[in-house]
């Protein structure tokens, strides 16, 4: 056996032949993907032999192109050229699903990113008219009084349904027309989620058109929101403008986002026309 020990290589040095970890050639022995060629019984030592060689280059190049460990022993033990042919062609059809998945998560981040940048550049307090939309809401009727965004939580997960969603800062209340006429501030009838242009929603939706609206932001939350009502309806009385529709009210950064409440933004919006 000593002379065969001179042909062999101990797991070390097939680490460093291959650039692999120890750690990886003994994960690959475990699952059974590349079998030492010998292993000493008293010291437990692995040994590799030059058959190894090809086996693990062919795991390394399957691994480079991101080939599950599990879809490599499947192919090793039924090597094969169609086989290979099928192993690659699926593969491609995965990384380029994969990276339309990318894309669709990059896009989501610029949209993130510009909303974020929106917030952060706010000045507080101010109303003014705004042009917003086309939207897809995923809509909720349901009455609530959220003072913060953690009341809002169950109403998510109604929301949510079976498919995860993305809700940081898309999230809203909604309070009816007839509601905003009387004056009643401090309580919603709606939650909302803005929905990206890629994300399907089994429930009740609402595509809403480009509307004119009056709006305001303010440092805090739905808490404090009913004062801002109060100063919008004013503003619209004053220059002769109707409620068109109900209210969206999202806080653009809240809890979710920082612990400091004095970088609390929220935004309330609410459709207009002109009265004749």
């Amino acid at each position: 056996m000593e002379e065969r020990k001179d042909e062999l290589f101990r797991i070390g040095e097939m680490a460093r032949l291959f650039h692999v970890s120890i750690g990886t050639l003994r994960h690959y022995d475990r699952l059974g993907l590349l079998k030492p060629e010998y292993t000493d019984e008293e010291t437990g030592y692995r040994y590799y032999g030059i058959r190894q060689f090809e086996c693990l280059n062919t795991i390394r190049y399957l691994r480079i192109l991101d080939m599950p460990l599990e879809k490599i022993g499947d192919f090793l033990d039924n090597r094969d050229t169609d086989k290979m042919w099928q192993l690659l062609e699926k593969q491609k059809l995965e990384v380029e699903r994969r990276q339309e998945e990318l894309r669709r998560i990059g896009r989501r981040i610029d949209n993130r990113l510009a909303q974020l940048k929106d917030a952060l550049g706010s000045e507080p307090d101010r109303i003014r008219m705004t042009t917003a939309g086309p939207r897809r809401l995923a809509l909720l009727r349901t009455e609530v009084r959220p003072e913060t965004y953690l009341d809002l939580e169950h109403s998510i997960r109604r929301l949510e349904q079976t498919e995860p969603l993305a809700f940081l800062g898309k999230v809203g209340v909604g309070i009816s027309r007839a509601r905003l006429k009387k004056g009643e501030y401090h309580s919603y009838d709606m939650v909302f989620l803005v929905l990206e242009e890629e994300e399907s929603y089994e429930g009740e939706t609402m595509c809403l058109p480009q509307e004119e609206c009056v709006s305001v932001r303010f440092r805090g939350t739905h808490r404090q929101a009913g004062e801002y009502y109060g100063r919008l309806m004013g503003w619209l009385r004053e220059r002769g403008y109707s409620v068109a529709g109900f209210s969206k009210e999202i806080t653009m950064i809240d809890e979710g986002l920082t612990r400091d409440s004095s970088k609390f933004v929220t935004e309330i919006q609410i459709p207009v026309e002109k009265k004749f």
